[in-house]
């Protein structure tokens, strides 16, 4: 059974999200703020991390900072999703940067919630399969001055890492993969999610301004995804 660390000071989420992960068949351990949080980590086996940023003692990036830096590597290699409100997007920068998996912004439909876990959670289990192949020669795609590293989840722009959840990652690389073609956003969904889950079309558009942001900051001549409109978007060729 997959262990949930729930980790947010506020007493509504711990209950409504635990209730529901517990719904779908996870076991889930909740915690009112990091310090408490820290000691269960070191003691138990968790699959995977759910931080609130802003919380009293010790907040989700320090929380976070302490994962990443345990000598421990069952808590060290833990994936990380953080719960973030709508103006904490430094806060986010620092989370990726520092090794978050994804955030989700608050509020969030519970459903949303579900498939990101299931995405990160599948990203990472791939990922131990692939190191553990030592036949496995090459995992990385190349376009241009865009590299992905599949193995790593690595992004990098004309040789500068580009940090990005795992949702974006995936978002990338449907675009990059097939420069020229238009995918609409129901297909870029799929891409980053599968096709278990229905979100509207601001959500995706919300995404894509995100990545172009991200690139922009290392490149302001960033101009390879293309808005198609009334159709989506593509990877300019």
């Amino acid at each position: 059974m997959t262990t949930i660390a729930l980790v947010d000071d506020e007493n509504s989420i711990r209950t409504s999200v635990a209730l529901a992960l517990e719904s779908e068949g996870f076991k889930v351990d909740v915690f009112h703020n990091g310090l408490d949080a820290l000691d269960a980590l070191e003691s138990n086996n968790y699959d995977l991390g759910l931080f609130d940023i802003k919380m009293p003692k010790m907040d989700g990036n320090e929380l976070l900072s302490k994962v990443r830096s345990s000598k421990l590597q069952k808590v060290k290699e833990m994936p990380v999703i953080f719960l973030t409100s709508k103006d904490q997007e430094q806060d986010e920068i620092i989370g990726l940067k520092m090794g978050a998996a994804d955030y989700i912004t608050k509020p969030f439909s519970q459903k949303l919630l579900n498939e990101r876990i299931r995405t990160v959670l599948r990203v990472y289990q791939n990922r131990k399969t692939e190191t553990s192949n030592t036949n496995k020669i090459n995992n990385t795609f190349a376009k241009g001055d865009l590299q992905l590293d599949d193995l790593k989840q690595l992004c990098f722009w004309k040789n500068k890492i580009i940090e990005l959840t795992v949702a974006e990652f995936n978002l990338i690389k449907s675009l990059a993969k097939y420069p020229g073609v238009v995918k609409d956003r129901n297909q870029l969904m799929d891409a980053m999610y599968g096709d278990s889950i229905y979100v509207d079309d601001r959500t995706i558009d919300s995404h894509i301004k995100r990545l172009r942001k991200k690139f922009k900051s290392f490149d302001p001549s960033f101009d390879q995804i293309r808005t198609r409109y009334g159709s989506g978007y593509s990877w300019r060729e």
